[in-house]
């Protein structure tokens, strides 16, 4: 039997391996962190932000979205969905909703400030997120932007929720 903590390592390097195949580091994600926190966290750094992130990324509910999500993206990519919703991921059709609903509840493990960045960043499209949104590349990535958007505003909850923390790390 698989431990609990060999599985998460097992599903932290899948998502890692998945994000940078589909052209996301943590450094992406770190600079919407940075952007987002610029404001409320003097001296918030790339490091830091990774490790906000990591904390977010080793969270069983976050794998999860995660893996569903990129899957479902890669899956639309090679045109293996049925009729109507391979439609729906192609055009990334505006009504459809679950792939914010699944980013919601992923930003919604660190609290309400998680929620409240996830709409605000993902309105914005900031960093990687306006490449990872533009249809003109022919990538489905219709989960993907919503996930990497709520990385980062869990990555932000996180950093609230543990300001203390983030101080001493940030005066070393």
């Amino acid at each position: 039997m698989v431990s609990y903590e060999e599985q998460d390592k097992e599903y932290y390097q899948h998502i890692i391996r998945n994000l940078n195949d589909r052209g996301v580091q943590l450094e992406d994600i770190a600079e919407i962190v940075i952007f987002l926190e610029r404001d409320y966290i003097d001296g918030l750094d790339t490091e830091v932000s990774i490790y906000a992130i990591n904390k977010v990324l080793h969270k069983r509910e976050a794998q999860n979205a995660i893996m569903t999500g990129i899957e479902l993206d890669e899956l639309a990519e090679k045109g293996l969905l049925s009729g109507p919703m391979q439609r729906i991921m192609r055009t990334d059709e505006s009504t459809y909703g679950i792939d914010e609903n699944m980013a919601i509840t992923l930003a919604s493990l660190y609290g309400s400030v998680s929620v409240t960045n996830y709409g605000y960043v993902d309105k914005l499209k900031h960093g990687i997120l306006s490449k990872l949104n533009d249809k003109s590349t022919g990538k489905i990535n219709v989960f993907l932007d919503d996930l990497v958007g709520a990385i980062a505003a869990a990555a932000c909850g996180w950093l609230a929720h543990n300001e203390g923390h983030v101080q001493e790390m940030l005066n070393k």
